[in-house]
């Protein structure tokens, strides 16, 4: 149907065989496609579950967003995926078009996307951080993200709190003590 509508390019490529079937779209074509697939009275997707980003790393060089689509009165899903071009310091950073205007709920899932990931959603009504604070210094869920030193004059990085949380085997430590009330637990075996 898609191909019918769009051409023979609009699907990059499909995948059957999981639990969870997907098509890859041309990005350019995504928000034509998700309209008439909401539209449409044979498919009806009027449900947006999800919308996640994915950053596939420097090596791989690319960056997928991956929908959701649920159709409640025909109780089927679809799952649709964009593949674009990483960033480097010298380009841009990667753009996919927005479908907030087809699912009001797409309108923060994409800012998530945009703010954990960095990929840009061209044409949404908001495109601002929704978790990080505005001037934030990258994005935490790339591969090579670098945590920065400060953050107005506060210090972020990691410490060794973490390592005695209690789930490696060390004793929880709260202020640099050992507690005698750990709350951790023993280990079935």
């Amino acid at each position: 149907m898609l191909r019918e509508q769009f051409g023979a390019e609009v699907v990059v490529s499909e995948n059957s065989d999981n639990p969870q079937p997907y098509l890859v779209i041309q990005p350019a074509q995504l928000a034509g496609v998700c309209l008439e697939l909401h539209d449409n009275g044979q498919t009806y997707f009027d449900f947006l579950s999800c919308v996640t980003g994915i950053d596939n790393g420097p090596d791989a060089g690319t960056m997928e967003v991956v929908y959701n689509l649920y159709s409640i009165p025909y109780d089927h899903h679809l799952t649709l995926k964009v593949m674009v071009p990483r960033n480097t310091a010298d380009e841009p950073m990667p753009e996919v078009p927005t479908v907030s205007h087809i699912w009001r709920t797409a309108d923060w899932h994409e800012r998530e996307v945009y703010d954990m990931v960095g990929i840009y959603f061209k044409n949404h009504p908001d495109m601002r951080r929704i978790l990080c604070a505005a001037d934030w210094e990258g994005h935490p869920l790339r591969k090579d993200y670098k945590l920065q030193d400060y953050y107005h004059g506060i210090k972020v990085p990691f410490d060794q709190h973490n390592e005695f949380n209690g789930f490696k085997g060390e004793p929880q430590q709260l202020t640099g003590v050992p507690t005698p009330f750990s709350d951790k637990r023993e280990k079935p075996s």
